[in-house]
């Protein structure tokens, strides 16, 4: 899954290799939204879109950013136990994200 509660030594781990990284993704990120996305990314797509829709219900009018270290694991833990909700939400999102995906690449040329 999308998720996973990482310990703090992890985390920060985690924050230098995708600092060092960020050029790298943010390269191929360019390169592949010029593609059509495949099947496999939309289902992906459809999953992020379904764990921010949980997770603005569970933080109400907090912010994700506002979260600390701990706020941060207790949300992932939170996540992981509805991780059966986030599939089922996944798949009837799945619909808006293709429609939205077509939207993205009939108005690619119109910058």
């Amino acid at each position: 899954m999308l998720f996973e509660v990482l310990s703090i030594a992890a985390r920060k781990k985690m924050s230098r290799i995708m600092k060092m990284k960020s050029k790298q993704i943010a390269r191929k990120r360019e390169i592949s939204m010029k593609r059509k996305a495949s099947p496999e990314k939309i289902k992906k797509r459809a999953e992020k879109k379904a764990i921010g829709v949980v997770v603005k219900k569970i933080l109400g009018d907090r912010d994700r950013s506002e979260l600390g270290q701990s706020g941060r694991a207790a949300l992932e833990k939170r996540l992981k136990k509805k991780s059966a909700l986030i599939k089922k939400l996944a798949k009837k999102l799945i619909p808006m994200v293709k429609k939205a995906e077509k939207f993205r690449l009939a108005n690619k040329g119109d910058k």
